[in-house]
């Protein structure tokens, strides 16, 4: 079975080309094009790991390479603090970063929040990274 044949299927046992799906069954197609691209590139096994987890990485705003906290990297929001370009979660005030999500709490329930108790200093080079910290149950 090719990868098409195999991503159909899936997509159609998984309901994303259905009218009552998420989008009206838009997902499905628009994942069936992101198919045709890469199966038309003709990746071999170690070739298409490799490009599934640079498209994954940069398809979230996830930089490839660690942050250098050079200047070029960094856009001001407002006077004085500024943002990173490469890591939208990633700032500087006062000349001082921080990861405004490199602690993330987590409820029993799996749900997961953020607050001002997760801004972590940054040291460059920095390579993003979340802490998860597991609340207890109230």
């Amino acid at each position: 079975m090719s990868l098409k044949e195999f991503a159909k299927d899936e997509l159609t046992r998984a309901g994303f080309f259905d009218e009552d799906s998420m989008y009206g069954g838009m997902l499905g197609e628009a994942v069936m094009r992101m198919i045709d691209v890469f199966a038309d590139e003709g990746h071999s096994g170690m070739s298409a790991s490799i490009a599934i987890q640079a498209f994954e990485r940069v398809a979230r705003f996830e930089p490839l390479t660690p942050l250098t906290g050079e200047d070029d990297e960094w856009h001001e929001v407002c006077p004085g603090e500024f943002q990173n370009k490469r890591c939208s979660h990633v700032f500087k005030t006062n000349g001082e970063a921080y990861d405004s999500q490199g602690r993330v709490f987590r409820e029993p329930s799996g749900a997961c929040f953020t607050s001002f108790e997760s801004r972590v200093p940054v040291t460059f080079p920095y390579v993003p990274k979340v802490e998860y910290v597991d609340r207890p149950a109230s």
